[in-house]
């Protein structure tokens, strides 16, 4: 009923995630060409090669030290609480770390749950249904922008992040792994030498960080209520019925077109996305202190924490699609949290554009300024399908006891439902 994740197929073959050096000095003279996976991030490597459960184990071991952080009090669960399906454990619009964990981000913290078939990054994506006619355009990767292509990619990001984690550098990663009460176990698992080559050495903690997060028991275990109802083995209630016909109508809620709901054809449960990328125009957060400065823009695929698509204003606004497993426990929504119940989420998507004025603040002329975070020349990227096919005065697309409909089926993709 599940994909078997890549990561994990490789780890266990005993695969890390280094580096292959074909500038070396003794493989140029052998006279041989590189092997076909220089350069590749998982590459065989001489010496010990560690095996699935230990760096599972040393995985978990580094996710929840705080020591690894610049201020010493910032794990990577600070952020991404197991409680909370790895998302955050408050309604923060933004988390705060950096060296006195009083620096806030710019981005809301995503759940790490059900990342493990996001492909990588494509900006010309195709299905995999047998049709490559239909290029479903930027799709895949992680983080909002989709800039990390795999988990040990993403995994470099907070570590290094002056508003996150706030190393230095790398180097400084390692020297905090050396001194570690694990460096033991560090040794133990990737070989004696392992600090000896402090880029090894950091590129092996990613990889270590990776694999624990392939755990099926922590990272997709698929106990919701739903996969209980997907397998038989439960009923839906009324609402939950109503709220899923309301999910799947195109005319209505049309959520399934980018959150997909049903088993796909070779058996996979569905992860209730697309791993595409959209604009739907939020409201500016202006909680988000670097909102602050009107100049600031956070305008997702085409910058400024991405920055090899600056040049493509048809990107800007585009953000990934999340997973909605375990939507109902999360505290903010969108890419700058800036709502904080699923009611006003429901309420932003079939009134955004038939009631404006609820959602943007207006002009000195008191003209409403509509997508008040993009720029007009975005304008054209906003995404204009069912539900956001009306104008001011036109009905919504659901009304109001329709959205409690779909929130109690919502409800039923939170894990830890027992038949």
């Amino acid at each position: 009923m599940k994909a078997i994740p890549i990561i994990a197929a490789l780890a266990a073959l005993a695969f890390v995630a280094l580096r292959f050096d074909s500038q070396s000095p003794a493989v140029a003279a052998s006279g041989y060409a590189a092997p076909a996976y220089t350069g590749a991030a998982y590459a065989p490597q001489p010496g010990r090669r560690p095996g699935v459960e230990e760096m599972t184990a040393l995985g978990r071991t580094m996710f929840f030290d705080p020591s690894l952080s610049g201020s010493g009090q910032q794990s990577c669960a600070t952020c991404h609480s197991p409680e909370h399906a790895f998302g955050p454990p408050n309604n923060l619009s933004v988390q705060l770390g950096g060296k006195d964990m009083k620096t806030a981000g710019t981005r809301a913290v995503p759940s790490l749950r059900y990342l493990q078939n996001v492909p990588p990054f494509s900006e010309h994506f195709h299905d995999d249904d047998g049709d490559d006619s239909i290029d479903a355009g930027p799709t895949g990767g992680r983080t909002w922008d989709g800039r990390a292509d795999s988990a040990h990619d993403q995994a470099r990001i907070p570590l290094l992040s002056p508003h996150e984690m706030a190393n230095a550098s790398p180097a400084d990663v390692v020297a905090k792994l050396r001194r570690a009460p694990y460096a033991a176990q560090f040794r133990a698992t990737f070989g004696e030498t392992i600090f000896d080559d402090g880029a090894r050495a950091f590129e092996s903690a990613l990889m270590a960080l990776e694999v624990f997060q392939e755990s099926p028991a922590d990272f997709y275990p698929y106990t919701s209520k739903y996969d209980a109802y997907l397998r038989k083995q439960t009923s839906l209630n009324a609402q939950e019925l109503r709220g899923l016909e309301l999910f799947n109508e195109p005319t209505k809620g049309n959520c399934a077109s980018c959150h997909i709901s049903e088993i796909l054809p070779n058996g996979a449960f569905p992860q209730f996305t697309d791993y595409g990328l959209i604009a739907v125009g939020v409201p500016r957060n202006k909680r988000i202190p670097a909102n602050k400065d009107p100049r600031y823009h956070d305008f997702g695929l085409c910058g400024p924490e991405r920055t090899d698509f600056q040049d493509n204003p048809e990107y800007c606004g585009l953000f990934k699609t999340p997973t909605l497993r375990n939507v109902a426990l999360r505290g903010s929504f969108f890419h700058n949290g800036v709502f904080h119940t699923l009611q006003e989420v429901m309420e932003f998507y079939v009134q955004r554009d038939t009631n404006p004025e609820k959602w943007y603040p207006r002009n000195r002329d008191g003209s409403i300024r509509k997508f008040d975070d993009l720029l007009p020349a975005h304008f054209p990227n906003v995404n204009v399908e069912a539900p956001f096919d009306r104008q001011p005065g036109d009905k919504p697309a659901l009304s109001d006891a329709e959205i409690k409909d779909v929130i109690a089926f919502l409800k039923t993709l939170t894990d830890g439902y027992k038949p």
